[in-house]
This record gives C-alpha cells, sequence and structure tokens, in this order.
C-alpha cells in the first residue's frame, strides 16, 4: 500500500477527481442497463416490476456513504489541527530559547541568538517550499539543530552551578523534539485503505444510483450528487496532503516569531544594562 499512497500523491488531486468521476459514470451506465435489462425480463416473463425497496436500498447506501466520508474527513482534519498546533508550540519554544539565550556572556549570546533565527527562517521556507527544494532545505535543519545543541552545551559548561542552566536547556532540548514532532507529523496521513474503501463504495453507489433512478431529472440529480460526492473527497485529499495541497497549515506564528527577532537583536535587550566595568 505504500507504493499506492506515493502514486496518489504524486497525482494532480483535479486528475483524480475526473477519474473517479469516469468511473462513476461507467459504474451508473452499468447499473442503467442492468435495470433495462430486468425490465425486459420482467416484460417477457409477464412479472410485476419490483418496485418499493428501492427508496430503502438508495437511503442506506448513501447513509453509509456520508459516514464514511464523515469519518475520513474527521481523520484529516484531526491530523491538519495536530501540525497546526505544532507549528504554535514550536515557535513558542525558539522565541522562549531566544529570550533566554540574552542572559548569557557572550559569545554564547550572540551565537545562540544567530543560530536560533536562522533556524526561525528556514522552518518558515521549509513549510513553503516545492518537494525538490526539501531535501536541501531538512539537511540545512539537521545541521543548525546539531550547532544549537554544540552551541548550547559550550554556554552550559559556565552555567553548571547556575539554576537557569536546566531552564535553558529545557527549552533547547524542547526545540529539537518539537522538530521531531513536526516531521513525524507530516508523515501520518489517512491511511491509502481508507481512500480504497471509499472509492470502491462510491463507485458501487453510481452504480446502485444508476440502477434505481429512472427518467431524465433522475439522471440530473445523480449528476449533481456525483460532483458533490467528488468535491467532498478532493477536500479530504488536499488536506491530507500537508506538502502540496492548497490547504495547509498557517505559518503566522512561526513568521512573526521571526520578525520580532529580527526586530530585536541581541544588543536591544542592553538598554538598562550596567555597562561593564
Amino acid at each position: 500500500m505504500e507504493a499506492l499512497a506515493a502514486w496518489l500523491d504524486d497525482r494532480s488531486i483535479i486528475a483524480l477527481g475526473l477519474c473517479l468521476l469516469g468511473a462513476m459514470a461507467i459504474a451508473a451506465l452499468f447499473g442503467f442497463a442492468l435495470r433495462r435489462w430486468r425490465e425486459r425480463q420482467w416484460q417477457r416473463d409477464g412479472e410485476d416490476e419490483e418496485g418499493g425497496q428501492e427508496g430503502y436500498v438508495v437511503s442506506a447506501v448513501l447513509g453509509l456513504l456520508a459516514l464514511l466520508l464523515g469519518f475520513t474527513f474527521a481523520l484529516a482534519v484531526d491530523r491538519f489541527e495536530t501540525r497546526r498546533a505544532l507549528v504554535l508550540q514550536e515557535a513558542n519554544a525558539i522565541g522562549t530559547s531566544y529570550l533566554r539565550s540574552q542572559l548569557l556572556d557572550e559569545p554564547h549570546r550572540t551565537r545562540l541568538s544567530g543560530i536560533l533565527r536562522d533556524y526561525a527562517a528556514n522552518r518558515v521556507e521549509l513549510a513553503s517550499a516545492q518537494r525538490d527544494a526539501i531535501p536541501p532545505l531538512m539537511t540545512r535543519n539537521d545541521a543548525m539543530l546539531e550547532d544549537l545543541w554544540s552551541a548550547t552545551a559550550a554556554a552550559y559548561d559556565g552555567l553548571k552551578p547556575a539554576p537557569f542552566a536546566n531552564s535553558l536547556l529545557d527549552t533547547v532540548n524542547e526545540v529539537i523534539d518539537l522538530d521531531a514532532s513536526r516531521k513525524a507529523a507530516r508523515q501520518v496521513r489517512v491511511p491509502a485503505e481508507v481512500f480504497m474503501v471509499l472509492v470502491v463504495y462510491i463507485v458501487v453507489t453510481a452504480g446502485v444510483l444508476g440502477y434505481v433512478l429512472v427518467a431524465v431529472r433522475g439522471f440530473i440529480s445523480a449528476g449533481f450528487l456525483f460532483a458533490l460526492i467528488i468535491m467532498s473527497l478532493m477536500l479530504i485529499m488536499d488536506i491530507d496532503r500537508p506538502v502540496k495541497g492548497g490547504i495547509q497549515e498557517s505559518q503566522g506564528p512561526m513568521i512573526d516569531l521571526l520578525n520580532t527577532i529580527r526586530k530585536q537583536p541581541p544588543g536591544h535587550f542592553d538598554r538598562w544594562r550596567a555597562p561593564p566595568a
């Protein structure tokens, strides 16, 4: 299923929607042809046409389809909300680390501040990068995390007796941990098996509607229903694409943090500090 998930992820959502529309149209035509064949059988055998049960079948089929779409939508939105919340958590962690680094002596203060500023800028760029640009940005991201911890370790040597040392370590550790959390959150997707079951059920539903609905008004109603179903599935797939989707988690907290850091370099906090003796 990993190969199927990769194949689906590489395809355009519009192209997938058109393919599904074609499959639904074929299934509906098959259902309509089956209904016509059954009508000829009834006429030839002199039997009355079966009726009265189609409404129950259609209601049950569409109700279950709505349930499946609702569950899948809930899964996708839950993962989207997780990614969105992690952006805010990471921005807060980087901001706290930046403020606490201002309490360090030089050169540790300037070194840590610069690393955190560049790291935040790289995170913003990484969130909006195209797929081809992601690997080099990820390599730079991991290298800056190594630099961040190395700079923290160097600053810690002079802070060991101070209670503040553990607070600085905690915030830097949180920055590193949230990097792993955001990577994991972007890899957790709605399982491809769920989409496959949903697509199969949608196609079968189209066949049932083609069998049950008659006359021009019925076909027009089915066409509108097909369009709504496809739009719903396309929306779910778009939300479930953290890299290529049009609906992505807002990077507002990280952008605001980066702007604040750039406006407040280390020297900005020295206004009321006593000059060195």
